[in-house]
């Protein structure tokens, strides 16, 4: 599908851990409330997740990735109006994700923070695979494949658009001017990560938890020592948090917050949150069960998304091929 008075937008989310509300609120959210403005091409990022094989020991990974394909279209993603696919099954990503990494300087790729922190994580002594290090490249050939224009992304990964543009210099970066960094419930100095909640209860509400667990996370989250909301004295790491999250989910603003929210116990406002929150997950998952329960309908979208992709993506990677002086 092509619409050439739209801009176009690329953009995925690896397939490692569980979606949660960080992820609805910081990615899919911002990608369904555009659709009527760009172009969209959402992908799960499948070859992605293998970089550390240690986020998908024991599970399926194509079970993982179905579930977080069919989230997108529960959480709002029309698969008429956006074309979504599955990483691996347009080969272009792959193919042009090596012809970009020979082109890229191993010290480009050595500085990337997110290398730096996964490496810790996974241990790079211990034979994590060379893929994570290449991990750049690899987003790079994701956004060349269709001339992205914008790549909707969190604030851990605009290292890595930045990066991109130094070996594409295509697109630019969009980025949700609030709710970008959801941070974990448990500790609101780090961000809400799918892998975290894998390892810690309580660290995250994933879009498939059910609605008492749900509740029970957000009850349970850290705010401060001080026995109310205070604006005037500013707000602790995760008080904002949970603002943040009430905000995004609300469409209401900061002062409309402090309104509602100054002075108040901490209660009133973990309830306020956990009520949105139960009520977002009770739709999402009520359209999930009926897109994942239906096989047939399942698999012509997986194959009807992967087509819709290749048809840019194979004219991209002929070029790339041309220019490396692999075809004529």
């Amino acid at each position: 599908m092509t619409s050439p008075g739209r801009k176009r937008v690329l953009s995925g989310i690896t397939a490692t851990g569980r979606l949660h509300i960080g992820n609805y609120i910081g990615a899919i959210s911002l990608w369904a409330e555009n659709q009527d403005t760009y172009e969209n091409f959402l992908f799960v990022a499948d070859l992605h997740a293998l970089t550390i094989p240690e986020a998908v020991a024991g599970t399926s990974l194509r079970a993982r990735v179905e579930e977080i394909f069919a989230l997108y279209i529960a959480c709002g993603i029309d698969p008429e109006q956006s074309t979504l696919f599955v990483q691996s099954d347009v080969h272009e990503h792959a193919e042009l994700g090596w012809l970009m990494t020979c082109a890229t300087p191993v010290s480009w790729l050595e500085r990337s923070t997110q290398f730096k922190t996964k490496g810790k994580i996974a241990d790079v002594d211990a034979g994590v695979g060379a893929g994570l290090l290449c991990y750049p490249a690899l987003q790079a050939a994701d956004i060349l494949l269709y001339n992205a224009d914008y790549v909707p992304v969190g604030e851990d990964q605009q290292q890595h658009v930045e990066m991109s543009r130094d070996i594409a210099r295509r697109f630019n970066a969009l980025i949700r001017k609030s709710g970008s960094r959801i941070m974990g419930l448990d500790d609101p100095t780090a961000k809400m990560s799918k892998s975290l909640a894998e390892r810690q209860a309580g660290h995250a509400v994933a879009l498939l938890d059910p609605p008492d667990q749900a509740r029970r996370a957000i009850m349970r989250a850290v705010t401060d020592s001080r026995p109310a909301v205070d604006f005037g004295a500013g707000l602790a790491l995760g008080v904002d948090n949970l603002l943040t999250i009430l905000e995004c989910l609300t469409g209401t603003t900061r002062a409309q917050s402090q309104e509602r929210f100054d002075g108040a116990r901490y209660g009133a406002l973990k309830t306020a949150v956990a009520d949105v929150a139960v009520d977002l997950l009770t739709d999402i998952q009520g359209r999930y069960h009926e897109i994942v329960d239906d096989r047939a309908q399942l698999a012509k979208l997986l194959a009807h998304g992967a087509d819709r992709a290749r048809s840019i993506a194979a004219g991209k990677l002929a070029q790339a091929y041309r220019a490396c002086g692999l075809r004529s």
